[in-house]
Parts: structure tokens; sequence; C-alpha cells
């Protein structure tokens, strides 16, 4: 990759509109391949996935591994909460509740990871940034009433919310910790980690494999290559540059994804609420964000080398 592309400011926002992208396109394929896989097993089989490739690839990039203990603590830490036990508790969650409810909750974690980092990690807690999140919160809401089924128990609201705060957590732990390292060894072995705490679903994932169509198998490979594997890539070099309030606060354009793909891709006609409620949430995202893509592109981008000096202590 070219010197100037490499270090051009628009790129982290290029890196963070692929993420959403692909986190969206995961909704849709969990959606089709749910009925043949538990949440356990879907689970562990993604990781798996993603471990194997991220796994060649390093053999090809040769990547910085973290240096010291707490390094490899942390990392571990980091994924077995943000790749295992977030990604079951969700997908026990959608058992429980129906799909749009969930993402409603879910998307509570933004506004938590924006106040946290304002309080905690210095990036302040700008006006327009929670305007916007409100509005696009509110889309949530709209989409929510326009498609959700009404299966609803309490159950399903709690380990909602609990997924909910495992993801703010994650974010901000990557964020104070690991956004020194090499993105790519840090997003291997956490999702390493991830894929050893969930073995205790290797017999499930045996049943349910012979059983599975093809036609699934391949979804959930799918999902550990592109919206795992590589999404989490992305993540992490946006979230080097980016703060993690505001970056988490462009995750609240994925319902409005879901819709759209929905629509091209299942056929779901969306109705006309959730049309609004998608075109509410894409507008408090850009009302939050572009300010911050604008000062990006205003403001010279520093070679990542020196960039990366100061945090490499961390990890």
């Amino acid at each position: 990759m070219p010197s100037s592309f490499r270090n051009s400011p628009a790129l982290p926002w290029v890196a963070a509109l692929a993420v959403m992208s692909l986190w969206a396109s995961s909704f849709v394929v969990i959606r089709g391949v749910g009925v043949h896989f538990s949440p356990g097993s879907m689970a562990l089989l993604r990781l798996v996935v993603a471990t194997v490739a991220l796994s060649i690839g390093a053999l090809l990039l040769r990547p910085r591994w973290p240096r010291t203990a707490a390094a490899w603590g942390w990392t571990l830490l980091w994924g077995v909460a943000w790749f295992g036990v977030y990604t079951v508790v969700l997908n026990l969650a959608e058992q429980h509740v129906d799909a749009g409810t969930a993402a409603m909750l879910v998307n509570v974690a933004p506004l938590v990871v924006a106040l946290c980092s304002g309080l905690l990690l210095g990036e302040g807690l700008p006006v327009r940034l929670f305007v916007g999140m409100g509005v696009s919160m509110a889309g949530i809401v709209v989409i929510t009433v326009a498609t959700t089924t009404g299966h609803l128990t309490v159950l399903g609201v709690v380990l909602s919310l609990v997924a909910a705060l495992l993801y703010a957590g994650s974010v901000l732990l990557q964020k104070w910790q690991l956004t020194g390292g090499d993105s790519y060894a840090v997003t291997l072995v956490g999702i390493a980690g991830a894929t050893v705490a969930c073995l205790p679903f290797a017999g499930e994932l045996a049943t349910e494999l012979s059983a599975a169509p093809a036609a699934s198998v391949w979804a959930v490979v799918y999902l550990g290559l592109f919206p795992t594997a590589l999404a989490f890539n992305f993540w992490g070099y946006a979230l080097k540059h980016i703060p993690a309030g505001v970056l988490s606060s462009s995750s609240l354009v994925v319902p409005a994804l879901v819709v759209l793909l929905s629509w091209l891709t299942l056929g779901e006609v969306p109705p006309l609420l959730a049309v609004l409620g998608g075109v509410l949430c894409l507008t408090g995202a850009a009302f939050s964000i572009v300010p911050h893509v604008r000062a990006a592109l205003r403001t010279p981008k520093q070679p990542a080398a020196a960039e990366e000096t100061p945090s490499e202590a961390t990890v």
C-alpha cells in the first residue's frame, strides 16, 4: 500500500464504514442460520474459522505480538469478553426477545462508551455527540416498533443489557490498554482466547454440523472470515485514530443498514415506519461524526510509527 494512502486521515473512517457494513451483514446472516446452530456452537464455529484465517495471515504478515505478560493478560481478557461471552450472551438473548428489541437494547452500549470515555479517558462530553446519538436512538426505537414481533421476556431484556455492558466494557478496555499494539496481533490473540473459552460447545457443534445444510455452514464461515476476522482488524485500526465515543456512535447506523440489507438480500420489504427510523439513525450518526471526519481531513496525519510510540508501553 502506498505510504501516502496508508497515512491518509480518511483511512480510519473508511475502515469504520467497512466495519459497520460487515457487522450489519452479520445480523442478516445470523437470522438465517440460527435455526440450524445453537448460540454456543455458532459462536465456536465462527471463532474457529476466524482463528484459522488470522493464523494463516500471521505467517505472512509477521505481526508484533504483545511484549509483556500483562499485555497478554489484558488481550486475552478482552478477547474472551468481546468475542466469546458477548457473542454467546447476545445469541441467547435473541432466543427470548426478538431481534429488533435486542438490537435496541444492545445499542445502549455506544451511549455508555461515550459517557465513560468522556469521563475516564479524557475525550470530553461534546453536546453535539450526545444530541446525534439521541436522534439515532430515537430511530432505533422507531425501527423496533415497526419490526418487533412482540416476543419479549424479562430474561431476554436482562441478557440484552448484559450484552450491551460487555460491548461497552470491551471497547473501553481496548481503547485504554490495547490500541498501542499491533491491531492484527491483538485481534488474533483475543479471538484465539475466545475460541478456547468456547470449546465446551464443541460437542453441540459436532452434532449440529452433521445435520446443518451446507449453505448454513458456509454462512457461519462467512461470519468468521468477514464480520469477525476482517471487521475487528479494521475496528482496531480505526480505534487507534478515532475517539472511542465517536467511533462507537457510528455503530448506531447498523440498524438502518440491517433494514436495507434485509430488503436487498432477503426480499423483506421494510414498513414505512422502519424506513423513517433508518433515516433518523443515519441523520443522528451523521450529526455526531461528520464534524470529526472534517476535522481529521483538515489535520495532517503523522507517520504511524510516531503515533504508536507513546502507547507501546502498554503492550
